[in-house]
């Protein structure tokens, strides 16, 4: 069984983080990076099955696709404290020639980064692939990705969606971090989506909702959901209710964080509502 106490302990270090990164640089992501934490620290702790060690190719193991790859502070948190690579790397995040881009990059070489991601609408397109050569590969793991809600205003995320349906790619999970916010305001007053279950599905694919996304519990239950709805000749989508700028009061509920960062008096408050747990680098 998960120990959901030192899950939640882990979070708020991953929240520790990310403000300490992108204080550190001035520049960063870090309501979409806070909103998505529990789901980080949940699906590598205990949704993946991974392999010891870091290679590229992914056989044998479960692999992830960030999409949304601005949110690349708590996606190199979580990586960095699951072992991939040094905590202390994250000191060098957006540095000259650091392997810790503002969105994640291969070219350095950094463990647990498969593609470059940041041209948003890009990731279903590869999670797809990915997910098919598995298939021809006889390797029965999944392939989850991760996409932001506003990002599927995207035209070639629906070609996608269409393939992968239409190709019975029923080893893919995709989910999207439905905050309601994107860079220049909220979802709802750039570009409504309407209905995101009732597309889906008209699209052909299972779909799980999780309603709770910064409930640790909601998600473990709902992504075993997920996973127990694979191999049924559908694509599984999941879409995650999170708040942006989940657990720093002035960040949260607003656009306004999306990619600004807080100043030496915002930092120490958002510390403070973020008591440190297992050490910051």
């Amino acid at each position: 069984m998960p120990n959901i106490q030192e899950l939640e302990a882990l979070t708020i270090q991953v929240r520790r983080d990310i403000l300490r990164m992108v204080h550190k640089v001035n520049s960063g992501h870090p309501g979409g990076s806070l909103g998505c934490a529990e789901f980080f620290v949940s699906l590598y702790n205990e949704i993946m099955k991974t392999s010891d060690g870091f290679n590229m190719d992914g056989i044998g193991e479960d692999i992830f696709f960030l999409s949304n790859g601005h949110i690349s502070p708590v996606y190199y948190s979580v990586l960095a404290r699951s072992g991939y690579f040094p905590i202390d790397e994250l000191n060098t995040f957006r540095l000259i020639d650091s392997r810790l881009q503002g969105h994640p990059t291969t070219h350095e070489g950094l463990p647990g980064v498969r593609i470059a991601s940041g041209s948003l609408g890009q990731g279903m397109s590869v999670a797809i692939g990915a997910a098919q050569t598995k298939k021809l590969n006889n390797d029965s793991h999944l392939v989850y990705s991760l996409h932001g809600d506003g990002e599927l205003q995207e035209g070639q995320n629906w070609e996608a969606i269409m393939y992968a349906a239409g190709n019975k790619v029923d080893n893919l999970i995709a989910t999207v971090d439905l905050n309601g916010q994107q860079i220049d305001g909220s979802t709802d007053s750039v570009l409504p989506m309407g209905n995101l279950k009732a597309k889906f599905e008209a699209f052909g694919w299972t779909v799980v909702e999780i309603e709770e996304g910064n409930n640790i519990e909601s998600i473990l239950s709902g992504m075993a959901e997920a996973k127990s709805l694979t191999g049924k000749g559908k694509p599984v989508c999941v879409l995650l209710t999170t708040v942006m700028g989940n657990g720093v009061d002035f960040m949260m509920h607003t656009h306004a964080w999306h990619g600004k960062a807080p100043n030496d008096e915002q930092l120490e408050i958002g510390l403070a509502q973020n008591a440190e747990t297992l050490g910051d680098y």
